[in-house]
């Protein structure tokens, strides 16, 4: 069995070698690993840290540069030179626990085996304090759907996703216009539609957050690519929405109309499907929208202080 690591890393040089550590421990686990590094226009050291992994020759590492496209993109590209049997997307700033490719090949058979029907295997993944980050899932290897567990069976947190190569292969993130960022659930979306996901409660990859990442800049990312998140919730209201709980539907109404202030679309409230869902979308459009210009003021005050 092989395993293809995908890292898309910019100006991360400092956090790749706890990475590369955690995959030369799992290399005696009787899986062949490949790990794919798409250095986004790095200005730090990254490329003459990536040269010296390369000479160690421990494990085999492939390494590309581009210029800064965002991390979605780069992943993008990196799909495409993946030759294992199961794709794992790893941050340059998360890695790999002891024994996580025993675990990874002990399951994989549901999704090698099941390939027509099954996309991917969803672990766990812990914090530096090694606590789970979020629930568990109802028991293991529990199947569903990415879009069920989140928005019906209240599953919370970060998972870690092993895909399926073959039908990994087959979809993207879509970006829109010149934006670099996008929520990953918008693929899971549209890979739910022909395939399942298999649960496992056991954790493969720890995860530490750094100041100048995603999750603790999340309202300027929000910003900058308001378009890709306003599709996304405006496909969301265009799914079955059976079974999605009260709290669920309203994080939708409340982001969608987020995402079309942010994205200046005039048309929102026409465009959502269903009376009902136009009804609570009217109600909450003008609070939705005070909250909202209000945040961004409070953020914009608190970056000027700084």
């Amino acid at each position: 069995m092989k395993v293809s690591v995908l890292t898309a890393t910019y100006n991360r040089g400092n956090s790749l070698n706890r990475l590369y550590t955690s995959l030369i421990v799992n290399s005696n686990s009787n899986v062949e690993i490949e790990w794919l590094v798409m250095d986004d226009g790095s200005t730090d050291k990254t490329k003459t840290i990536m040269t010296n992994f390369i000479k160690q020759n421990i494990i085999d590492i492939k390494y590309y540069y581009e210029e800064n496209k965002g991390k979605m993109e780069a992943i993008n590209n990196l799909v495409n030179y993946a030759t294992g049997d199961v794709i794992i997307e790893c941050d340059s700033d998360d890695y790999f626990t002891v024994g996580a490719f025993n675990t990874i090949k002990k399951y994989s058979n549901n999704i090698i085996e099941n390939q027509d029907v099954i996309y991917a295997l969803v672990f766990l993944k812990y914090d530096q304090r090694k606590k789970n980050m979020g629930n568990k899932f109802p028991e293991n290897e529990h199947r569903s759907d990415m879009f069920s567990l989140y928005f019906r069976e209240n599953i919370t947190g970060e998972k870690s996703l092993v895909f399926n190569t073959e039908i990994r292969k087959k979809y993207s993130y879509k970006l829109e216009a010149d934006e670099k960022f996008v929520t990953e659930a918008r693929m899971f979306h549209k890979m739910d539609l022909d395939y399942d996901v298999i649960c496992i409660n056991e954790p493969i990859m720890i995860c530490e957050y750094k100041k100048d990442g995603y999750s603790k800049n999340i309202l300027e990312i929000f910003k900058k690519n308001p378009l890709g998140y306003y599709e996304y919730f405006r496909e969301i209201l265009n799914m079955d929405l059976s079974g999605v709980t009260f709290k669920k539907r309203m994080y939708i109404y409340k982001h969608y109309i987020l995402f079309s202030i942010l994205a200046e679309r005039d048309m929102a409230i026409r465009n959502v499907p269903g009376i009902i869902n136009k009804i609570i979308v009217a109600i909450l459009w003008l609070p939705g929208s005070i909250k909202t210009k209000l945040k961004f003021k409070e953020e914009k005050a608190k970056n000027i202080d700084k």
